[in-house]
């Protein structure tokens, strides 16, 4: 998959940190201190609870009348050696047609109701609820170090007091815990209140979706209102997506397939981690999911002005490591590896190959590099630049060790790793890019 590592996204912040791994030895770090290096290296936290990252459910409304809905759950195990998934049976919810896949192999798991008492047992469920069911999965493999187990979990819900009819009006009532969601209403409804700013979307067979990003603390206060004077079937059905770019920008814009694209399901992200400022380095990490047939190769054009080194990459799904190459847009052309989209002949491209994606199967890819980048990042004075553009939805920079943010121009979430450093997540639920311009300073030493 082409790309450019400079224009990335991140999850949540606890689950994620405690997946990371970033297989790069710092390259231009290497001019920092060796103090300074460790301090700046990427952090690996070890879990002893269940943890899980990249969630994202789908909700697909049934007729109001059963006051039931299908969820479609996708979820990854992060926690090294786990070998169950236990997800909860939200309380006052009935549950209903549950099956679970492996999303890299797309095959069937095991799995059964427990209750909590039950699920206390096992050493990474100390804290379940006994008041609580939860689907207990048996994960196709257990979770590699540092790696990922990643899940499909169908189920329908029964649900009145979150889904009814207020008269003659749909009302989809429910606090959201997961940070990416996607609600599809009944055929023929559109939707006349909504609580939570969402993309309006229309599904192929012309149904109404709602789709949004929720990078704050706490749940999502959802409220759907939505009415049936909708046409549905064929005479709803929507024209393709053009790729037509927006006439109104001074600068070529977005196609409007780009623009109208879902931004919560996107499936990359990445994550900055700083080094001291006078190396203008910074080492990363992205993360994305292949599931094209055929495409058994990934290219990431670098991005001008920026020095790349020290590439690596690995399988999430199975912990196997992959090897970089680094050729020119011509080279990869020669190669016959299939990276699923065109690359120019003179780009330079660092190219992973890995075994060819098969039809209904998938894999979990991390990538990781080191760049180095003096107009992106830089020292102004006394204080660190960082000034970079990100057009994934998902991102985070970790400030190096010593910082703290004087400025932040995008809005941003911040949480701070247990070495003192700070992380800034910015979630961009537009399909603009996210111009963030960073700036910070150093601390004083504590007396």
């Amino acid at each position: 998959m082409k790309a450019s590592l400079g224009r990335p996204g991140s999850p949540g912040v606890a689950a994620l940190i405690g997946a990371l791994c970033l297989c790069v030895a710092g390259g231009a770090a290497a001019q920092s201190s060796p103090g300074e290096a460790a301090k700046d290296a990427p952090y690996f936290a070890s879990a002893v609870t269940q943890t899980e990252a990249d969630e994202y459910t789908s909700y697909e409304l049934l007729d109001p009348g059963t006051a039931s809905f299908r969820i479609h759950y996708e979820v990854t195990a992060t926690t090294a050696g786990a070998r169950y998934f236990y997800n909860p049976i939200r309380k006052g919810s009935v549950a209903s047609d549950e099956s679970v896949q492996d999303a890299m192999l797309g095959t069937p798991l095991h799995f059964e109701v427990v209750s909590g008492l039950e699920a206390r047992k096992d050493p990474l469920m100390r804290e379940a609820d006994p008041a609580t069911e939860y689907i207990r999965v048996t994960l196709a493999r257990p979770v590699p170090e540092r790696g990922q187990a990643r899940l499909l979990i169908l189920k329908t819900y029964k649900d009145p007091k979150s889904y009814y009819l207020d008269g003659k009006t749909l009302v989809f009532d429910r606090p959201l815990g997961v940070p990416r969601n996607r609600i599809v209403l009944p055929p023929g409804y559109e939707v006349v209140g909504l609580s939570v700013p969402s993309q309006i979307r229309t599904e192929p067979d012309g149904r109404i979706a709602v789709s949004f990003l929720h990078a704050g603390a706490g749940v999502a206060p959802l409220v759907i209102r939505a009415v049936a004077d909708a046409p549905s079937g064929a005479a709803a059905r929507p024209a393709a997506p053009t790729t037509a770019r927006s006439w109104e920008s001074p600068f070529q814009g977005g196609t409007e397939q780009e623009r109208l694209a879902e931004r919560a399901h996107e499936n990359r992200d990445i994550v900055y981690f700083l080094q001291q400022p006078g190396t203008h380095a910074f080492r990363l990490y992205h993360d994305y999911t292949e599931s094209r047939p055929g495409v058994n190769g990934y290219a990431n054009v670098v991005r001008q002005g920026s020095v790349a080194s020290h590439p690596a990459a690995m399988i999430l799904d199975s912990g196997q490591e992959l090897t970089a190459r680094e050729m020119s847009g011509a080279e990869l052309a020669a190669s016959g590896i299939n990276v699923g989209e065109e690359v120019a002949p003179e780009a330079h491209v660092v190219v992973i190959p890995f075994t060819a994606v098969q039809p209904g199967q998938s894999l979990r890819l991390r990538i990781s590099e080191t760049y180095t980048d003096p107009t992106s990042y830089r020292l102004e004075g006394d204080g660190l630049v960082f000034d970079r553009s990100f057009g994934r939805p998902r991102n985070a920079v970790v400030l190096p060790s010593g910082w703290y943010c004087t400025f932040s121009a995008a809005p941003a979430t911040v949480s701070q790793l247990p070495d003192g450093r700070v992380r800034l997540d910015y979630w961009d639920d537009r399909p603009e890019a996210v111009d963030v311009l960073l700036k910070a300073r150093r601390r004083v030493a504590a007396r």
